[in-house]
């Protein structure tokens, strides 16, 4: 199988380019393997070659890096020497990331001498169909998600914080095999929950609050993407009316999911059955996202705007239907879903069909 690097060399007589830059962090390890930190280097990949140029600090990280088709160059002046290594290899048309900084851009319009190409998403959609490694580090992540909600459930009682909450959740995930998390956990209980990006508050959770738990963790460099709602002793009817309803809604999307299949029917699947339901002004956010290295991956976002948004085999997405009610609360359960040609294939586990209730 062709390497990740091999794969973007390819590209360059298509896109009429003789080498291309890289600095976005998830884009040099997802072709290199090597975890280079944001802004401490870059990778130039010609049509022969692949170069890390960074600083001392990675020289012994480098040494032990085993690789056949990666070398480096220990520099003080990363982008001196990028140019420096273009006029040595007599690369006139370099492509890089329409990503970086007008700070970076106009040092490369100043230094360089071969002339400068921006790319949109070049890896980014390299990235979105997912390798056996990969689904399986997702498959691995999938279910630690699983086990942290369930440890979540059987901690969370009236009388904590959301706060408290969240931080005993990244203490199990850090100390069960999670590195760090992908964004800042939300825990959104009682009318926080009507928001759906609320962040994890001082605000004590009480009985008869409905819950929003949405976490996401890295495992061997791959991120889960979940959300749970339960409730904290009985709530309102209403709420458990509509977690039934974003229930059945996500299944349903979850049936559309195959190889070929358009972003927009998708959505509307879930979508159009919960506003029958009477819930439609408030489902206000797209169905999904793709996910992978980084929690938001393409595709970004799939809506009912999607038409032209074709799900290809292996692509790794989520389904998060929701329903906000201010001054009441809101659901929202999130599933991540392999796109196969056999169909849809959820990594995390299956929700409860009526509302969770701990006490």
């Amino acid at each position: 199988m062709a390497s990740r690097i091999s794969r973007l060399q390819k590209q360059f007589d298509k896109l009429a380019i003789d080498a291309f830059l890289v600095t976005n962090q998830k884009n040099i390890f997802y072709l290199t393997g090597f975890d280079l930190m944001e802004g401490d280097g870059c990778l130039l990949v010609t049509k022969d070659r692949a170069i890390i140029i960074t600083d001392a600090r990675y020289q012994l990280a480098l040494e032990e890096f085993d690789s056949d088709e990666v070398v480096a160059t220990i520099s003080q002046d990363y982008y001196g020497d990028l140019n420096k290594i273009c006029l040595v290899s007599k690369i006139t048309v370099l492509g890089y990331e329409d990503t970086i900084s007008y700070r970076l851009f106009d040092l490369l319009d100043e230094l360089m001498e071969a002339a400068i190409v921006p790319f949109t998403n070049l890896i980014e959609k390299m990235r979105m169909i997912k390798d056996s490694t990969e689904i399986a580090k997702l498959e691995r992540a999938a279910k630690l998600h699983d086990e942290g909600y369930q440890f979540a459930f059987n901690e969370v009682h009236a009388g904590m914080t959301e706060r408290e909450l969240a931080n005993r959740l990244d203490f199990w995930m850090k100390q069960h095999g999670a590195s760090g998390e992908s964004f800042p956990t939300i825990v959104a209980s009682g009318e926080n929950s009507a928001k759906p990006h609320a962040t994890a508050s001082d605000k004590v959770i009480e009985d008869g609050d409905i819950v929003t738990l949405d976490f996401g963790y890295y495992v061997d460099g791959y991120t889960a993407d979940m959300t749970r709602t339960f409730a904290v002793g009985e709530v309102d009817d209403r709420l458990k009316e509509i977690y039934e309803i974003v229930e059945t809604a996500m299944n349903r999307v979850i049936d559309k999911i195959k190889v070929g299949q358009t972003g927009d029917v998708m959505d509307h699947a879930g979508r159009d059955y919960i506003a029958e339901r009477g819930y439609g002004e408030n489902f206000n956010h797209g169905m999904g996202h793709g996910i992978g290295l980084d929690v938001h991956e393409l595709p970004a976002r799939y809506g009912s705007d999607s038409a032209d948004l074709k799900f290809v085999n292996n692509e790794v997405i989520t389904v998060e239907p929701g329903i906000y009610i201010e001054g009441l609360g809101g659901v929202r359960i999130e599933q991540d879903v392999i796109v196969t040609h056999n169909g849809p294939r959820v990594l995390t586990g299956k929700p409860s069909q009526s509302l969770p209730v701990t006490r």
